[in-house]
């Protein structure tokens, strides 16, 4: 059994700065929705494979003489006044204030993602954009807003993400060989599962001797070194400071500085042509109404014959509709702005607004599970340096809800992640 870092705690343990986190040290009161809250948390509950423990000596979930994973509600008052309030952004406020916990999250967690259509009621569903928060509108993802939206996650330190991803920095989905493999990989095999990952777009983009490649999401510079290494010239995109200053380090470091270029532009701005694109789990962060100017983007650029490889975070094609539109606790704490697609979207906008023919798809879920497994299980064993960084209780337990969170988005089959092969007919 996978245990959460620190498990089972003490409420006393978690400090909320109200200042830092006002919506998490604020407990939201309303008996109605609380009420209503709690007899759904336990309807729905009652149909997941976990076992609810509750101060009193109550037990809620399933019955079942299974040992099941434990959710131990430390105060179910406040849990279901932000369930009432918030909902599933309340669910996640009420773990980062202790207001509930377990030792085995992603065990917890997979069931609700396993069956999060079925959760609520349907009548209830089609009331959700009544009752619950909305988006900000600085969160939209327009030229002038995307910037902030970027560095409210990857600006936060390059220090922090460096306790707990491997040497090359990557912050994607590995490619461990086979789905077999991903299923045991451990953490000495992540940095070559990364390299993979890699090669295996550079691949599928023909990016070689010479190669004009546009790069769109630089991270920490993997992909730049790996491609400048196979003789191509690069330039690649971020709007994130604190990677762009570390990427061009390492590209220094490499001697490969006569080769690639990191701008801080945003992709809707770029200019050029270039044989192949690559782009890695950037997608996610255009938004949904942006996905033709993305695909646009692409097409316009790319030279006819050219090829682009794009890895893409996707979910179900009728939850993304069903839930378009809503604000939840990744967006408002992880990611602003985001939205995943759908495969079938992808298809959709770049038949619709392009000339690009979708040539490749591969879907390696099962290696993101095990990608984010690893991270998280780095993460926690960091406890202490990332304290020492400056990040508080509250930011410690966020961030390892996201990842276990993400991971079992995965392991239910609810998130899938692809490589996506595109070519640009030559001209005839």
């Amino acid at each position: 059994m996978t245990t959460d870092h620190r498990l089972p705690y003490s409420p006393a343990d978690i400090h909320v700065d109200p200042r830092a986190w006002p919506d998490v040290a604020h407990r939201p009161t309303s008996r109605l929705r609380a009420l209503a809250a709690g007899r759904l948390f336990a309807a729905a509950t009652r149909r997941l494979p976990i076992s609810v423990e509750y101060p009193d000596g109550r037990l809620g979930g399933a019955a079942s003489d299974a040992v099941l994973p434990r959710m131990i509600v430390r105060d179910p008052e406040s849990l279901f006044h932000r369930l009432g309030t918030s909902g599933l952004i309340g669910f996640g406020e009420a773990y980062m204030a202790g207001d509930w916990t377990t030792d085995d999250l992603v065990g917890v967690l997979t069931p609700f993602a396993e069956r999060v259509a079925e959760l609520v009621p349907a009548p209830l569903q089609r009331l959700r954009s009544l009752v619950l928060p909305g988006h900000p509108d600085d969160e939209q993802n327009t030229v002038a807003n995307t910037r902030s939206n970027i560095a409210r996650h990857y600006d936060l330190s390059n220090e922090l993400f460096g306790a707990f991803l491997d040497e090359t920095l990557s912050y994607s989905s590995a490619y461990f060989g086979s789905d077999s493999a991903a299923e045991t990989a451990d953490w000495s095999m992540l940095a070559d599962a990364q390299r993979a990952k890699i090669d295996r777009l550079l691949d599928q983009a023909g990016v070689g001797e010479g190669t004009r490649l546009l790069e769109i999401g630089t991270g920490w510079g993997e992909l730049c070194l790996r491609a400048a290494a196979r003789g191509a010239h690069v330039r690649s995109l971020t709007l994130s400071s604190e990677q762009r200053e570390l990427a061009l380090e390492r590209v220094a470091a490499a001697g490969f500085a006569d080769r690639v270029s990191v701008d801080l532009l945003d992709y809707r701005l770029v200019d050029g042509e270039y044989d192949a694109i690559v782009s890695v789990e950037m997608l996610e962060a255009v938004g949904r109404e942006f996905w033709p100017a993305y695909f646009r983007t692409l097409d316009r650029v790319l030279v006819p014959g050219g090829r682009a490889a794009v890895q893409v975070i996707t979910m179900p094609h009728a939850r993304m509709l069903a839930s378009e539109g809503t604000y939840t606790w990744v967006h408002k704490y992880i990611f602003p702005g985001g939205q995943l697609p759908s495969i079938e979207a992808l298809r959709e906008v770049t038949t619709a607004h392009t000339g690009l023919d979708l040539v490749d798809e591969k879907a390696m879920g099962c290696h993101y599970a095990r990608t984010l497994r690893l991270w998280r299980e780095r993460f926690v064993r960091s406890d202490a340096v990332i304290a020492d960084l400056g990040f508080d209780s509250v930011f410690r337990r966020m961030w390892t809800f996201y990842l276990a969170y993400s991971e079992a988005g995965f392991r239910s089959g609810y998130l899938d992640v692809y490589q996506l092969g595109f070519t640009k007919p030559p001209v005839p």
